[in-house]
C-alpha cells in the first residue's frame, strides 16, 4: 500500500507541476479565462464532455482498490431568451478490486445519474447563479455489485456566486428508489457538494470540494474531500481543461476507503 501510495502522490505531483508550468499553453487568454468560468459553473451555456478517472484505495480486509472512470457529459439546452434547460449525465465505468480474501476482481458499467437542472439565463440582482430540477437513478449496471438494482427519482438544485477569479457554491440532491428488484434494498440518500474555486488569468484553477452522501438507510456518512489543479490547454483548435489532485476520506462507511486521487481531461464546446 505504501507504493502505491508513493506512485500516486508522484503522479499528482508531476501532473500539478504540469499545469501550474503552462507547458501546454493555451492561446486567446480572455477567451479561455470566460471557459474557465464557465466550467466552475454546473449550469453555464458550455457544452463540456469529463472523462474523471476516481483512484479509491484500502477497501476491507484486503485493502483493495476502485478504479472508476465517469464520463459525465454536460449539455445546455436554450428555452428561450430568458431560461435554459442543463442535462447532466454520469456514467460510471467501474474496476473493483477484492475487498475480502477469495472475492474476485468486478468490472463492468454502474448506475447511471442523470439530472435536469432549469436555469435562468441571467444572474439575479446579487450575482446569485441558479439551478433546480429532478434527478433520476437508471439501473443499468452490468453487474449487480455495481449498482443498487433500483429506480430513482428526487429533487436537485444548485447555487453559485462568481466574482474577481472565485467561485463558490453547493450542489445538492436527493433520490429514493420507488421500483427495481426486490430483494435488494431501497435508496435513500442525500448528495452534497460544496465547492470553492479560484481561477487564476492564465486559467490555472485551484479547486477544494466535498462529495459527500448521507445513506438514510444504514444512517451512513461518506466524506471525500477533493483538492483540484487545472488548466485549460488547447489541442489544435480544441479547449480542453486538465485536472488532477488528491482526496482524503474525512467519514467513510467500515471497510471503506481512505484515500484516494482524482484526474480528468474535459473537452470544451463552447455555444455560441
Amino acid at each position: 500500500m505504501r507504493m502505491q501510495r508513493g506512485v500516486a502522490v508522484r503522479v499528482v505531483f508531476l501532473v500539478v507541476a504540469f499545469l501550474a508550468a503552462g507547458l501546454v499553453p493555451a492561446s486567446a487568454q480572455s477567451q479561455d479565462a470566460d471557459l474557465a468560468k464557465k466550467l466552475n459553473n454546473p449550469v453555464a451555456s458550455l457544452i463540456s464532455v469529463p472523462f474523471q478517472y476516481n483512484y479509491d484505495c484500502c477497501f476491507g480486509p484486503s485493502q483493495g482498490n476502485r478504479n472508476t472512470t465517469n464520463i459525465q457529459p454536460v449539455i445546455p439546452i436554450k428555452l428561450n431568451s430568458d431560461w435554459n434547460l442543463i442535462s447532466r449525465t454520469i456514467l460510471p465505468v467501474d474496476g473493483w478490486e477484492p475487498t475480502a480474501p477469495g472475492g474476485s476482481y468486478t468490472s463492468g458499467i454502474g448506475d447511471i445519474t442523470q439530472s435536469f437542472f432549469l436555469s435562468p439565463e441571467r444572474p439575479t440582482r446579487d450575482g446569485i447563479i441558479w439551478g433546480v430540477g429532478p434527478v433520476f437513478l437508471l439501473p443499468t449496471a452490468t453487474n449487480a455489485a455495481l449498482g443498487s438494482g433500483k429506480w430513482g427519482a428526487g429533487p436537485t438544485a444548485v447555487m453559485l456566486k462568481q466574482q474577481d477569479g472565485w467561485t463558490v457554491g453547493i450542489l445538492a440532491n436527493h433520490i429514493w428508489s420507488f421500483a427495481g428488484e426486490a430483494d435488494r434494498s431501497q435508496v435513500s440518500n442525500t448528495f452534497l457538494q460544496p465547492f470553492i474555486n479560484y481561477t487564476f488569468p492564465n486559467t490555472f484553477g485551484i479547486t477544494v470540494n466535498t462529495e459527500s452522501t448521507y445513506d438514510w438507510i444504514s444512517h451512513q456518512w461518506t466524506v471525500p474531500i477533493n483538492l483540484q489543479f487545472s488548466r485549460i490547454v488547447k489541442f489544435g483548435k480544441l479547449p480542453v481543461s486538465l485536472s488532477a489532485g488528491p482526496r482524503y476520506y474525512a467519514e467513510a462507511p467500515p471497510n471503506g476507503p481512505k484515500w484516494g486521487f482524482r484526474a480528468a481531461m474535459t473537452l470544451l464546446f463552447p455555444t455560441k
